[in-house]
């Protein structure tokens, strides 16, 4: 093993407890959420966006903030409404004066977006040309005003909130849009022994403090580690399996796809799923990817980014039980999948 390769495993294995560090300190304010926490680290090293999904007061905006104070990164929250502009979030051109030789010129004052972790909250409330601005930075990582282009902080992060039950008055994303997020997350209700220990939780009057792990130069260093771990052909192999089942018109996709699936994912879906799949790896301290990840990490990749059609939909169908029914129909034998990649 070369140098370079050793040194690789070394910072893998620090990766992993940084993990286990991050998720220790979570746990004094966050009860639960196992796979939320794990779905957003991952997406954080992947150097991707997500969408969070869930009900009003599942403390989707605690999370986020404590991920901040824990990986040492500044934090905003927008909060999405109907009357919210681009420049409220991009920033906007401020006429200024200079005090000494009383000239005039404009300057360029930041918006919320200039942080390392932004929290857009209930995104959809909000028109398309404002959704569009956030997706723009988002993409290209940069703002554009007066002529001139203003790099966004690195790292730089995206959670963006749903509200499932009210739809009214919102402005859903298109799933050109939505193909932006690396993950779709679901924030579901705590059990009931989460629920209790939530109550005596919050309504005591300790507040806990939390320690730093991570830091802004160290999450970049990881996030190139991971681009960097190798991926074995078969498990190329099995992620465009997956993938192209999705797709209807496919002659390799399941015979129940056709009529239930409308619209499958782009190979935008492909990409994620490696990458996931590499974060998730490096993650649990393993420097390199099984099909397993490439597996676990399916359902927040794809259930935005497939239509059910209204066959399913009127059988109560949803995304991710197509999904499901997908992954146990593609065959995950390695062996299979290493012959088809000679």
């Amino acid at each position: 093993m070369n140098t370079d390769s050793s040194n690789d495993v070394r910072a893998i294995e620090e990766l992993g407890h940084a993990r286990d560090a991050l998720v220790g300190e979570l746990r004094k304010v966050i009860v639960g959420m196992d796979e939320v926490i794990d779905e957003m680290m991952i997406a954080i090293f992947s150097r991707g966006h997500c969408l969070l999904v869930g009900v009003p007061g599942l403390a989707k905006t605690l999370l986020v903030s404590s991920l901040a104070k824990t990986m040492s990164l500044s934090f905003k929250r927008i909060q999405f409404t109907p009357d919210l502009m681009p420049s409220d979030i991009t920033g906007t051109e401020l006429l200024q004066e200079d005090p000494q030789t009383h000239a005039r010129r404009f300057k360029f004052e930041k918006g919320p977006v200039f942080t390392n972790l932004l929290l857009a909250d209930e995104i959809n409330r909000t028109p398309p040309k404002t959704q569009a601005a956030l997706l723009e930075a988002m993409q290209e990582k940069r703002v554009s005003s007066g002529g001139e282009d203003y790099k966004l902080d690195e790292p730089f992060f995206v959670l963006a909130t749903q509200n499932p039950i009210e739809q009214e008055g919102t402005y859903p994303l298109p799933e050109a849009q939505l193909d932006r997020f690396l993950f779709n997350i679901l924030v579901k209700y705590p059990s009931r022994a989460e629920e209790l220990a939530i109550m005596k939780s919050v309504t005591g009057d300790v507040e806990p403090e939390l320690k730093r792990v991570l830091d802004g130069p160290s999450i970049l260093n990881f996030q190139h580690l991971i681009r960097r771990i190798p991926v074995a052909d078969h498990v190329f192999e099995y992620a465009a399996s997956i993938v192209r089942a999705t797709r209807p018109n496919e002659d390799e996709s399941p015979s129940f796809v056709k009529p239930l699936i409308a619209w499958g994912a782009g190979p935008r879906a492909s990409l994620n799923l490696i990458l996931a799949g590499k974060a998730r790896a490096a993650l649990r301290g393993r420097s390199h990817v099984a099909i397993e990840d490439v597996r676990e990490v399916s359902l927040p990749v794809l259930r935005h980014r497939i239509v059910p059609s209204f066959a399913a939909r009127s059988e109560g169908m949803s995304a991710d039980s197509l999904i499901e029914r997908l992954l146990s129909e593609v065959p995950a034998d390695e062996k299979l999948y290493q012959v088809a990649a000679r």
